[in-house]
C-alpha cells in the first residue's frame, strides 16, 4: 500500500471534522447592546485513532472520533475600542473541587483520630487478675 492511500482516511477524516465544525463554532456570533459588543468563543478538544490492523480482517475498519465543546469565555470590546477578556466559570468543577477538598479533609481527620492507649499489663479481660 503506498503512502497516499494510508494517508487519504485521514484526511478525509479531518476534512470532514473541519466541515462539520464550521466556522462559527469557535467565535459565536457577535452581540451588541448599546455600546458595547460581546463575541462568545468556545473551547473545542478533538480526537481520533484508528485500530490495530493486525488484529482485524482486511475488509474491516475500526477506530472513532471525540469532541469536546464548551463555553471558554467572552470578549467583551467596548465603543472606545478597550478589549476585556471575561472566562465563564464552570460552577460544577468548583462544587466537584470542594467535595474532594471535603473528602480529604474527612479521610485525613479519621485515619489521624487518636485511639484510646493500652497500658501493658492493663488489659482487659487479662489471666491473673
Amino acid at each position: 500500500m503506498s503512502k497516499n492511500s494510508a494517508a487519504t482516511p485521514s484526511a478525509d477524516l479531518v476534512a470532514a471534522l473541519a466541515d462539520r465544525l464550521g466556522r462559527d463554532q469557535v467565535f459565536g456570533t457577535p452581540v451588541t447592546q448599546g455600546t458595547t459588543t460581546l463575541v462568545p468563543v468556545a473551547r473545542i478538544r478533538a480526537g481520533g485513532g484508528l485500530g490495530n490492523r493486525a488484529k482485524r480482517r482486511p475488509d474491516q475498519a475500526n477506530g472513532g472520533v471525540g469532541l469536546v465543546a464548551g463555553p471558554a469565555g467572552a470578549w467583551k470590546i467596548s465603543e472606545d475600542g478597550c478589549v476585556e477578556w471575561h472566562p465563564a466559570v464552570d460552577v460544577n468543577r468548583i462544587v466537584l473541587g470542594g467535595q474532594i477538598a471535603l473528602a480529604a479533609v474527612l479521610i485525613a481527620a479519621l485515619t489521624t483520630r487518636r485511639r484510646p492507649s493500652v497500658v501493658p499489663g492493663r488489659l482487659r479481660g487479662a489471666v491473673g487478675r
